[in-house]
Formats: C-alpha cells, sequence, structure tokens
C-alpha cells in the first residue's frame, strides 16, 4: 500500500492546528479554538488507527515478519557521499503503535480540555500549543533517522516549556517550566553528543543502517568503535550511554528526574497529555528505538537495567508520602516509566527471548490508557473541589460516580490486578525479569506492591474517607466533554490487556505466542491485594493512624517525604559549588580582568584623544603654522643633519 498519500497529514494536521490558532492571536478564535484543534486531531487519529489496521492486519507482514516501511524519504543536508541527514518517515511495530497512542490520547485531552479549560483567557493559545505538542511527538515516533528524531526532540521539550508555563502570571508555573527545561537540556547535550559519535563512527544516521552495521561483528564500523576506546571503556559504549542519558533526562529517570513533580504546575490535561503517552515515554521509545544496538553492548544495557529499577523503587516510596493529586501521579509515572525501562534492560532478543522488549513496549501502550485516565479524573476532582491536596478531598464518590468507578478501574490497572490492562503487561515485565535478572525481579516484586498502597491511599483519600455536603458542590463533577474521555479511556484500560501484544510487536518483526501463567502470577497479585489492604486499613476512614506510623518512621518518613532531599542536594551543588567556586570567580575575572582591559583601553584611548584633540581645531592659521614648521624641521633635517 502507498502510505505517503496520507501518512504526513497525520503529524501536519496538529501543526496546522498550531499555525492557525497561533497565528490567530488570543481572540479571533476564542470561541471555536477547542473545536477545530479536537476536529483536526479526530482526523489524525481516524487516520493513525487506519494505518494500524492497515499495517498490522494487511500488508505490514511479509513472509510472517513485520518490516519497516519507508513511506517517505528525503535528502536535507548532505556532508558526504555516505553521510547525510536525511528527513523520512518510517512504519513498524513501535511508531505504528505509537501514532495510535499518541493521537488517541491527544484527542481524549482535547476533548477533556473544552469543558475544563472552558472560560480561560488564553483558550485558543492553549490549543496551538497542544497542537504544536502533538506535532512534535508525532513527528519523533515516525523518524527515519536519530538526528531527525534529535529535531522533534527538541521541539517536545520547547512545546512542554510552553505548556508547562501556560499559567505564566504564576511564579511557580514560570519556575517550574524553566526547570523542565533546563534539566532536560543538560540531558539533551549528552544525546547530542550521542548522535554525533554514532554517526560520526557508525558512518550512518540512518536507524536501519546503523542497527544493521552495529550488529554485526564483522562489520568495521562495529570493530573501530569497539577497539576504540576512551578511560577504559569502548567508544560504543560510550555513544549508547550518552544517548540513554538523552532518553533517561526526558523520561525522568533517577537523577534527572526532578523537573517532572514540578512539571505540574501545567493545567492538569496537560499533565495527562506529558506523562500518559508522550514526552516521558519518548526516552523508553528511543532506547527501544536502538534495542538491538543496546543488545549487544552488555555495559550499556545493564546502566539502562539499573537507573530504571531505582527509578521505580525510589519514586514509588516518594508517591506514598506526597500530599498533592498530581504529585503523586507523577512520581507514579517516574515508578513506570522504570519499569519499562529495566524491561528493556532484562530483555534478550529474537522470539520468546525478547519478552521483556515486548512487556515493556505492552505496558507502554496500557500504561497510557490507564495514566491518562488518572491524570484526567484527577483533572475532574480538582475542578469540583479548586485545590491539588489530598486534605480537601474525601467523599466524593456520590458527587463524582463516572469520575469515581474509571479512577477506581485505572487505579486497579496500575496496581496489576486481573483482568484490567495493567495486570498483563506488568505481569509480562515481572516474567521477563525472573528469567534473567533475578535481583531486579524481587526490586520489581516490592515496588508493585508499594505501588498499590499509594494509588489506593488516593483513591480512598479522594472518594471516601470522610463525608462532604453535596450542597456545598453544586455543580458537580463537570461537562459531558469531560465524562466522555474517561469513559473511553476507561474501556481502553479494561480492554487493552487482552491484546495479544506479542503478535504485533516484537524484538525482531517474528510474531510470537505468550502465554499467560497463572501460577507466577499468584504472588504479585497478592502482593498487590496486601498493599490495597494496607491502604484500606489506613485511609478508608478518617482516623490518626497514618499520622502515628509517619512519627514512628520519624526521620526515614521525613526522607521520603522530602524526596532523598535530592533538590536540595542539586541547589547545593549549583549554588554553594558552581555558583560560588566557579561562577563567582569567573564573574569577578570577567568585570575585573576583562572589563578592566576593555575599560583601560578605552580609557588610554580617551585620555590620548583629549590630548590631542588640539590639533584638530579647525583654524586655518593653526594648519598653516604646523604645515610650515613641518617645513621647515624637515629642511633643517636634510640641510644640517642628513648631509
Amino acid at each position: 500500500m502507498n502510505y505517503s498519500s496520507y501518512i504526513a497529514l497525520i503529524p501536519l494536521l496538529p501543526l496546522a492546528g498550531f499555525l492557525m490558532l497561533g497565528m490567530g492571536g488570543k481572540d479571533r478564535f476564542k470561541g471555536s479554538a477547542g473545536g477545530i484543534g479536537t476536529f483536526l486531531l479526530l482526523i489524525s487519529a481516524a487516520l493513525a488507527a487506519y494505518t494500524a489496521y492497515q499495517y498490522f492486519f494487511v500488508n505490514g507482514k511479509i513472509q510472517d515478519v513485520y518490516q519497516p516501511v519507508t513511506a517517505l524519504k528525503f535528502t536535507w543536508l548532505s556532508f558526504s557521499e555516505n553521510l547525510s541527514i536525511d528527513m523520512g518517515i518510517v512504519l513498524d511495530p513501535i511508531s505504528v503503535m505509537m501514532l495510535v497512542v499518541v493521537t488517541f490520547v491527544s484527542l481524549m485531552v482535547h476533548i477533556f480540555s473544552l469543558g475544563y479549560m472552558k472560560g480561560e483567557e488564553r483558550f485558543s493559545t492553549y490549543y496551538s500549543f497542544l497542537g504544536l505538542f502533538t506535532f512534535s511527538m508525532l513527528g519523533l515516533v515516525i523518524a527515519s533517522n536519530i538526528f531527525q528524531i534529535y529535531i522533534f526532540w527538541e521541539l517536545v521539550g520547547v512545546s512542554s516549556y510552553l505548556l508547562i508555563g501556560f499559567y505564566y502570571k504564576r511564579p511557580a508555573a514560570v519556575a517550574a517550566a524553566k526547570k523542565a527545561f533546563i534539566v532536560t537540556r543538560f540531558a539533551d547535550l549528552g544525546f547530542l553528543i550521542g548522535i554525533l559519535v554514532l554517526g560520526l563512527n557508525g558512518g550512518s544516521l540512518d536507524f536501519n543502517t546503523l542497527v544493521e552495521r552495529l550488529t554485526d561483528p564483522q562489520s568495521p564500523q562495529l570493530v573501530d568503535m569497539t577497539a576504540t576506546s576512551f578511560l577504559g571503556i569502548s567508544v560504543i559504549t560510550w555513544a549508547l550511554t550518552l544517548v540513554f542519558i538523552g532518553g533517561a533526562g526526558k523520561s525522568a529517570m533517577f537523577p534527572l528526574h526532578v523537573w517532572l513533580p514540578d512539571a505540574m504546575e501545567g493545567p492538569t490535561p496537560v499533565s495527562a497529555l506529558i506523562h500518559a503517552a508522550t514526552m516521558v515515554v519518548a526516552g523508553v521509545y528511543l532506547v527501544a528505538r536502538l534495542f538491538p544496538i543496546f543488545y549487544f553492548n552488555h555495559l550499556a544495557l545493564q546502566i539502562v537495567t539499573w537507573v530504571g529499577a531505582l527509578s521505580a523503587v525510589i519514586a514509588a516510596i516518594i508517591a506514598c508520602t506526597q500530599t498533592d493529586i498530581k504529585r503523586v501521579l507523577a512520581y507514579s509515572t517516574m515508578s513506570q516509566i522504570g519499569y519499562m525501562m529495566f524491561a528493556l534492560g532484562v530483555s534478550g532478543y529474537g522470539g520468546e527471548a525478547g519478552l521483556g522488549y515486548t512487556a515493556s513496549m505492552f505496558h507502554l501502550f496500557t500504561h497510557a490508557f490507564f495514566k491518562s485516565l488518572l491524570f484526567l479524573g484527577a483533572g475532574a476532582v480538582i475542578h469540583l473541589v479548586h485545590s491539588n491536596e489530598i486534605k480537601d478531598m474525601g467523599g466524593l464518590q456520590k458527587l463524582m460516580p463516572v469520575t469515581h468507578f474509571t479512577f477506581l478501574i485505572a487505579c486497579l490497572a496500575i496496581a496489576g490486578i486481573p483482568p484490567f490492562a495493567g495486570f498483563f503487561s506488568k505481569e509480562e515485565i515481572l516474567l521477563a525479569a525472573s528469567l534473567h535478572h533475578p535481583i531486579i525481579y524481587y526490586i520489581a516484586l516490592v515496588t508493585s506492591g508499594i505501588t498499590a498502597f499509594y494509588m489506593f491511599r488516593l483513591y480512598f483519600s479522594i472518594f471516601w474517607h470522610k463525608k462532604t455536603d453535596k450542597e456545598k458542590q453544586p455543580h458537580g463533577e463537570g461537562t459531558v466533554s469531560m465524562k466522555i474521555p474517561l469513559i473511553l479511556l476507561g474501556a481502553g484500560t479494561l480492554l487493552a490487556g487482552f491484546i495479544p501484544f506479542s503478535s504485533l510487536v516484537t524484538t525482531d518483526g517474528i510474531p510470537y505466542h505468550s502465554e499467560f501463567h497463572l501460577s507466577f502470577s499468584l504472588l504479585p497479585v497478592a502482593l498487590g491485594i496486601i498493599g490495597i489492604a494496607t491502604a484500606y486499613i489506613l485511609y478508608f476512614r478518617q482516623n490518626d493512624r497514618p499520622q502515628r506510623i509517619s512519627s514512628t518512621l520519624g526521620g526515614l518518613y521525613q526522607l521520603a517525604y522530602k524526596k532523598f532531599y535530592i533538590d536540595e542536594i542539586y541547589l547545593f551543588i549549583t549554588k554553594k559549588i558552581i555558583f560560588n567556586l566557579v561562577g563567582k570567580p569567573a564573574a569577578w575575572f570577567d568585570r575585573h580582568i576583562v572589563d578592566g582591559c576593555i575599560n583601560g583601553i578605552a580609557t588610554v584611548t580617551a585620555s590620548i584623544s583629549s590630548a590631542i584633540k588640539g590639533i584638530q581645531s579647525g583654524k586655518v592659521q593653526q594648519y598653516a603654522l604646523y604645515f610650515f614648521g613641518g617645513i621647515l624641521t624637515l629642511a633643517i633635517l636634510f640641510i644640517y643633519l642628513w648631509t
């Protein structure tokens, strides 16, 4: 099939929405901006679904293997005969899957925002930013080469900066936008260096070419990159690690996660878009895109594994202590992304050995449904109570029946309770870890129990815990446009787990049949139920047990509540070390030496000018005197001294 006839429209329609609504100003499309943006996304989502159907079920498989399809390609910049930057569109199982995920979740956010953002002064601007963000993410997932992905990677960073700082009159929102932008820029510097190293030594920027050359033991490129080392580590390991640093920054992996909770200052639907299916999964997608190269480099893959595992457990512990509903969900996202990362790290390659890879992509897919549902549900709650703090909530189950039911479904899914979507994908991750890396398996197992606890701590605190007077909340749980996405995402959370994912997405494109092991799932599900039961005992009804436990834990609780003081460590390093030991001496040198030299030259020049400016007086008599004086001097020199 000729995909090029329509595939470019999928990212270009959101771009058209951005340009139309952005250039139209905040007033021209104020009443219709939401409808325009949503309609364009609806077309993109429909085209993405059609593309997925055609690829997976009609013509994407050749001889029982899913083949990458280059739907569009042209040379943008040519550096040499063998190295150029091409712009193109590649369709393969993970890019097609991501097209569906990004467009569907973005469509849900667009619909939800029709009610949630109604009445906002910059309503049109908001929808234009959503269009730019969606375009950037779609461009990222269909990129045909690693430099093209970097271009859209940076566009995602810019658009997230605009959305996080949407409420620019709030100092906290401005600070959060800057923090997200700066932290991810540091990570992206590593990404860029990694791209340059891979491109220079691999002789190409094209994904398929790089994979072909850097996985073949006989390839001269791989031989050179393996033989050449820096600080005892091969060049290819450095390149992959630097690329992963970029992915870790974008996906908020430890220790580059500090921007994620602050990003909650943006509108809640934006949080759903960033956390569920776009920005924070970009790092996972990047590692998956280059997975064959990572797989053949043990050290780089171990870094991915341990960073993912540490991120998962640290974020889960922190989430147990947070009191802001959106921050709990933010750390939940960090934990789930950690699951996806270490699943890639423990994966083999080819067939059933690649279970970790398939499980990671499966969890990315299911996570998009239940995490966007959780954030949009949180948005509906915030819209009702006008607060992010859990203490201001409670007893909302009767006031918000749709939100309550769908939020419960999402909590059960993320807790790994069958038959909800998160159960199937998380079980496959745990199975892959148990087969290939027992230590990671036990870390993941404990994390899954903690996840069930903190999510139902949140659920019980919001919808039960205490009684709420309905008369004080007369406007209910929001508009129809806010309920429809919750219902659709709830249905996706119920059904997505039954998709035979291993028949669609694998390491080598060859489908296989994965089996469900009931005996293996007993322990993870039991831990999930224990976590839910513990949350029920502590938070279903208002009591002082949580306070007593936190007091008993003392410093350990404070350590988790203060997020292990990682932000404070960064501030100490920045202000006390970099600013004092580097910044201040550099400022003194700049002020006194550099500026002093420039100012000294200017002062000397001004003094000389002041001293000799009388020569240029404009008086003819004076000029005549200088003229004849010069002649007399020259005459004396020639007549009496040089003869």
